[in-house]
């Protein structure tokens, strides 16, 4: 019986919790991108506002940049010898495409990084 109960003391003296998160790049916002008009802003107008992008594709004589900040959460749980973890990391990001002439022809946005949540390793997150 003591050998049971030194047992029970000792998982329950070794389980614990844990909680990270992690941020990749500065955050974007709608806000930001509000100051660019198609047809009108430029190639240089976004590199002065955004800095410089994650990732340049080109696509012939035109361009494309894409900006995008990531917000990542981990919630573990330790028992003993074995670590249960669930990691949550969502993105913001942002496409800009350039004419020929490097002047912003269209834009695509999405924000999901606020969206990033903590849970359990058994919980499904849709359920938040």
């Amino acid at each position: 019986m003591r050998t049971l109960f030194a047992a029970l003391c000792l998982a329950l003296g070794c389980a614990s919790c844990f909680l990270a998160r992690d941020s990749t790049n500065e955050p974007l916002s709608r806000r930001d991108l509000s100051k660019f008009v198609v047809g009108e802003s430029t190639a240089k107008d976004v590199a002065a506002s955004m800095g410089a992008p994650n990732e340049v594709v080109q696509l012939g004589r035109r361009s494309a940049w894409r900006y995008d900040h990531s917000h990542g959460k981990v919630a573990g749980l330790t028992l003993i010898v074995v670590t249960f973890v669930n990691r949550d990391t969502r993105t913001d990001r942002v496409w800009f495409f350039f004419d020929e002439d490097d002047r912003l022809s269209h834009m695509g946005s999405s924000f999901e990084a606020d969206d990033a949540g903590w849970a359990m390793p058994w919980q499904d997150l849709s359920e938040r």
